[in-house]
């Protein structure tokens, strides 16, 4: 049933982010159908776990009771979250069609294998969403676990991770471990979530472009009848009719394009690219072997591996070289501090080597 949807890319699913009553409920998803009829499936949040007490945690098992009536009456196809085998089983019972898994239950081993042990003996699709932590290996056991309970049907949510600070988006996309998991499982389908990554609506159009543009296979778009007065993440919720706008906008990219001049043409920049990459590699060898050096450097003099002072000075002058090159300073910066966190192994690293031969 899941993967039938995908049909059509990009599958796109809507709803609010919590069922709040009836009502509401009703008239956003009839408001959704009217205004995009190519949508097929239909999300709220019926168990909601917040990350605070005291704060709008869901209706519980009577949300059901209104999405069945509702998916009845209009014909549609419907996903909750669920976080618990009772979840798993009242939802059922309830004719959901597809289920998922949330991001602080997948960061969780034994919830995933509590929500597989119930899914057995059951057909119901499942998408699971990344984990609230930057970490892919648990994303992707997560889904092992779900398919190890004989779900065939499993789609990859990405909504961002959870990060100490505050920048431009409410969780950090990180796209890169996205891609990891889209590289090592291509016949998995891969659903962006913007509204979670994004946290408000007016950075919607460029996360779900972006999304586009990196081939993902569909998009969880949360909507509401009244996003200014919806019970929980207002900021972040469209109206159904600001949702048809960014759908109408959003470009949906070829996968390639089938002609010999596009194709040779490609082929000589990514030569290029190839070059580039060769000296940017034979370059980051000899600054490792400097590194090595000044390793061995420090401990002859007994000298601590970390330098504040040179780490400070690094991180001011290397953005700024970037800049003056048009490269984005915060990348410059996020690279070097893997560069530094290399360093700093390598030294110490280095350091533990000469003090076992010292003791020799």
């Amino acid at each position: 049933m899941l993967y039938e949807l995908f049909r059509e890319k990009p599958l796109v699913v809507a709803g609010p982010c919590s069922a709040e009553t009836p009502e509401q409920l009703y008239q956003t998803i009839l408001k959704i159908k009217a205004e995009n009829p190519n949508i097929e499936l239909f999300r709220a949040g019926i168990w909601k776990p917040r990350t605070r007490p005291n704060s709008f945690e869901g209706v519980g098992q009577v949300g059901l009771d209104w999405f069945l009536d509702i998916k009845k009456e209009l014909n549609l196809k419907t996903t909750v979250e669920v976080a618990t085998p009772q979840h798993v089983e009242q939802a059922l019972k309830k004719e959901v069609d597809i289920l998922w898994i949330g991001a602080r239950s997948s960061v969780n081993p034994f919830t995933v294998q509590e929500i597989a042990d119930a899914l057995k003996g059951t057909n119901v699709p499942v998408m699971v969403k990344n984990p609230i932590n930057p970490d892919l290996a648990l994303w992707i056991g997560a889904i092992e676990r779900i398919m190890g309970a004989g779900i065939e049907q499993v789609a990859a949510i990405h909504r961002g991770f959870s990060y100490y600070g505050k920048g431009k988006y409410r969780n950090e996309p990180m796209w890169q471990i996205a891609l990891d998991f889209k590289g090592q499982f291509p016949k998995i389908p891969l659903i962006g979530d913007p509204s979670h990554i994004a946290g408000k609506r007016e950075l919607l159009l460029e996360l779900a472009q972006r999304m586009m543009d990196l081939r993902y296979d569909g998009l969880m778009i949360e909507t509401h009848i009244d996003p200014q007065n919806a019970w929980s993440d207002a900021a972040q919720q469209l109206t159904p009719t600001d949702l048809k706008l960014l759908l109408s906008q959003v470009q949906v990219r070829k996968e390639t394009f089938d002609d010999d001049f596009y194709t040779n043409k490609l082929r000589q920049m990514r030569e290029q690219i190839d070059l580039i990459d060769q000296e940017i590699v034979n370059h980051l060898a000899k600054r490792t072997e400097l590194i090595r050096q000044i390793g061995i450097y420090k401990q002859e003099n007994n000298v601590a591996i970390f330098q504040p002072k040179r780490w400070n000075e690094i991180k001011q002058t290397r953005p700024n070289w970037g800049k003056a090159q048009n490269l984005e300073s915060d990348f410059i910066l996020m690279l070097y501090k893997l560069i530094h966190d290399e360093s700093i192994r390598l030294q110490t690293e280095e350091n533990s080597e000469g003090s076992i031969e010292g003791n020799n």
